[in-house]
């Protein structure tokens, strides 16, 4: 593997180059030019300067690095395991049950995993949802491992066991954030909570404290049964709508909830996957684009479903289309022209990302902003030519194991397809100490249960074309 000494230029070569502008163009053939931790150029055949590593990107595609603006990092020691659940089940095991057993080094190793996995699918911005944060020391434990690996990260402050006024105006908090968040371009930093709809507004501290500390919040907005339109009229009524207000999920909101977000210019969170399987309420894209709302993608736990954003697109469309289709032949009619398009929602998932974290200087290619971008590529795959339609193969044909090269703040941290300067068998060590530690103190069969929930009974309907007596007479005369 070719050795990426800091500080050295990097140039990708003759590869279909996605820059992102407005006009979502497409540049065949071209280069991209990194020195330093920015894009010096973009553009075909570019002079470097001496001593440049050059990295073939033909056949390739060149984007901008993809951005999750809501993922439950901490969660992620427990791959698959909640496959089956409902949202229900997952707030059982979360929030009331098994949540709290989680100790700092539990968090310290979802996030280590978490972050590696990121940067290896091309994600080189994760916003880290972290509502696990019990203590300070839970906290410290978080940004310990996200500083540990060599991606972009947002700490997004929660604690699921406490109400937002209580942990948010303790000290030990305050004096957290004093020490940890140090502007430091690499870690950004929200918080973390949900409104309830409670009409005394309990969490109006919360959002004070926010406005107090210059920071956005995130909260999981419009999920079917836990937060409602109520939680974004209190919002608005006392002034805590602002354009950088990121609302998770959005999946059950009237449409006078949609318009409060549009006009305070806030921006909406979409995990497609998690939506359509786990309840919180239909993918809202289709209802968003109504309102002219700024969308992002995001994946939201890896206690489920993919931890990459090419699955998150592709299922965007499918529901996106889907529900389309189902309303049309309700009315008679046919759906003759898509109206969500591949190029859009690869630009959620950068640009997107990019404008709900504030970060103008993130999600598209262009000379001055930060060097984040991946290089999609792999010679061993039937499935990388033809490259025709560069956006539509990004969304329906990529995914994670399709990412040749991803360089994050110019520094090279996967190429070859091989992560860079990462040690995954620590970070395996890490998450098999958590799973002991889980498995062993809830007991075999309590940690057997959470995995297997009950499967419903169903009822199966007796079918008029199945004639269990039927012989054919050529049998019966034998």
């Amino acid at each position: 593997m070719t050795e990426f000494e800091t500080g050295r230029p990097v140039v990708l070569r003759g590869g279909t180059v996605l820059p992102m502008d407005d006009s979502r163009s497409v540049l065949p053939g071209a280069d991209v030019l990194v020195d330093g931790d920015r894009i010096a150029a973009v553009g075909p055949e570019l002079a470097v300067p001496d001593g440049t590593i050059e990295i073939d990107a033909a056949d390739g595609i060149v984007m901008p690095g993809m951005i999750d603006t809501h993922r439950h990092m901490w969660q992620t020691a427990m791959r698959g395991y909640g496959a089956d659940w409902t949202l229900t089940q997952y707030f059982v095991w979360y929030y009331l049950e098994h949540g709290k057993l989680f100790r700092p080094e539990d968090v310290h190793a979802g996030n280590t995993l978490a972050a590696i996995e990121a940067i290896d699918a091309g994600v080189t911005t994760v916003v880290d949802w972290s509502h696990g944060l019990r203590t300070v020391d839970h906290a410290d434990a978080a940004v310990d491992a996200l500083q540990a690996v060599p991606g972009r990260f947002v700490l997004a402050y929660g604690n699921i066991q406490a109400p937002p006024a209580e942990w948010t105006a303790a000290p030990e908090f305050r004096d957290f954030v004093t020490r940890r968040i140090t502007g430091d371009d690499m870690l950004g930093f929200q918080l973390a909570f949900d409104v309830l709809g409670d009409p005394s507004f309990p969490e109006k501290p919360a959002f004070e404290a926010a406005r107090d500390l210059g920071v956005a919040v995130t909260t999981h907005a419009g999920v079917w049964g836990a937060t409602s339109d109520e939680g974004i009229r209190l919002m608005y009524e006392h002034g805590f709508m602002t354009p950088g207000t990121v609302y998770v999920h959005a999946a059950t909101l009237e449409a006078d909830s949609y318009h409060r977000i549009a006009a305070t210019g806030g921006s909406i969170s979409v995990s497609t996957e998690s939506e359509q399987s786990a309840g919180q309420g239909y993918p809202p894209t289709w209802a968003i684009r109504l309102h002219g709302i700024p969308v992002s993608l995001s994946m939201d736990t890896s206690v489920w479903w993919s931890g990459d954003l090419f699955s998150a697109m592709r299922a965007t469309l499918g529901a996106d289309r889907s529900r389309a289709h189902l309303e049309a032949h309700a009315k008679g009619e046919t759906v003759t022209h898509c109206a969500l398009r591949a190029d859009q929602v690869v630009e959620w998932a950068t640009r997107g990302g990019a404008h709900a974290l504030g970060r103008d200087d993130l999600g598209s290619l262009e000379p001055g902003k930060k060097a984040d971008l991946v290089l999609i590529k792999n010679d061993r795959s039937p499935v990388s030519f033809p490259l025709l339609n560069p956006y539509g193969h990004v969304a329906f044909q990529a995914q994670r194991g399709d990412v040749h090269t991803v360089i994050v703040n110019g520094r090279v941290v996967k190429h070859e397809h091989e992560l860079v300067g990462v040690d995954l068998a620590a970070a395996r060590r890490q998450v098999e100490s958590t799973v002991e530690y889980l498995r062993s103190t809830m007991g075999e069969e309590t940690w057997l249960k959470g995995m297997n929930p009950d499967i419903p009974e169903t009822k199966i309907l007796d079918n008029p074309y199945t004639y269990t007596d039927y012989r054919s007479s050529a049998t019966r005369d034998r």
